[in-house]
């Protein structure tokens, strides 16, 4: 079997802890966990369009957040999300 190669990288304490929790959880190791997550999410960059693909961490500023809300205050919902919000009424 060839032998990996280290790397290092700082990572905020909450993804230290998910990434100990979900090893705890499921008994695989950490450099396994680490390497199956890196490999599928560099395919998925390599395959999917870009203006497809969510970032995990969004930045709003003050100017985009008051846009965001003008959006979400005037926005009426359409038929089908009162359908599905009235789903077992």
């Amino acid at each position: 079997m060839k032998r990996g190669s280290q790397i290092s990288a700082v990572v905020s304490e909450t993804t230290r802890e998910l990434l100990e929790r979900r090893v705890r959880a499921t008994g695989v190791k950490k450099g396994y966990l680490v390497e199956q997550a890196l490999r599928h999410h560099l395919q998925a960059l390599q395959e999917l369009p870009t203006d497809v693909i969510v970032h995990p961490k969004l930045i709003v500023t003050r100017k985009s957040g008051d846009a965001i809300l003008k959006e979400v205050e005037k926005a009426r919902p359409t038929e089908p999300l009162r359908e599905l919000l009235r789903d077992g009424d």
